[in-house]
């Protein structure tokens, strides 16, 4: 839970960078990819990325809304990866401008409970974070180049 709004914002942005680089990573013609037929795909992933976090920020109680359709899939990376720096930018616009330490602590409603505003902001990281680990098994299974995010990839230390 986070406590401070500048905690928040670190970890914001250094989240929102490795997500953009991983969905800048897929190739239009891997969208689909999927690890079984019926499975979300990297496409559905990416965009479900570059449109929720206006559902957390909801319950937080920011205005935030999203480049396009959240229900419609876009075939072209180019369009998830500009829809998911608006949105990742709109956020961090948000949480600074409109949200102050103390209302960190303050609660509000969620799915029928009273939560802090910084425990809603960690989930939206959390929630971020668990995406982009099914993403980057997609990339691999794909056969895309996987982009550090928490650090080097094999193929970057094989590299050096």
């Amino acid at each position: 839970m986070y406590r401070k709004k500048e905690d928040f914002l670190n970890d914001w942005n250094m989240a929102s960078e490795g997500t953009l680089r991983v969905i800048e990573a897929i190739s239009n013609d891997k969208l689909d990819q999927a690890v079984v037929e019926g499975h979300n795909t990297l496409g559905w992933l990416g965009w479900h990325l570059a449109t929720s976090p206006a559902f957390f920020a909801s319950q937080i109680g920011l205005n935030v809304t999203v480049s396009g359709e959240p229900a419609v899939v876009p075939n072209n990376v180019s369009e998830i990866a500009e829809g998911y720096k608006a949105i990742a930018n709109k956020v961090k616009e948000e949480v600074e401008s409109n949200l102050t330490d103390e209302q960190l602590i303050e609660t509000v409603e969620s799915f029928g409970n009273q939560v802090p505003r910084g425990a809603l902001l960690r989930s939206l990281i959390d929630h971020q974070t668990h995406h982009r680990g099914q993403m980057t098994v997609l990339l691999r299974q794909a056969g895309l180049k996987v982009p550090g995010v928490m650090g080097p990839t094999k193929e970057d230390q094989a590299a050096q």
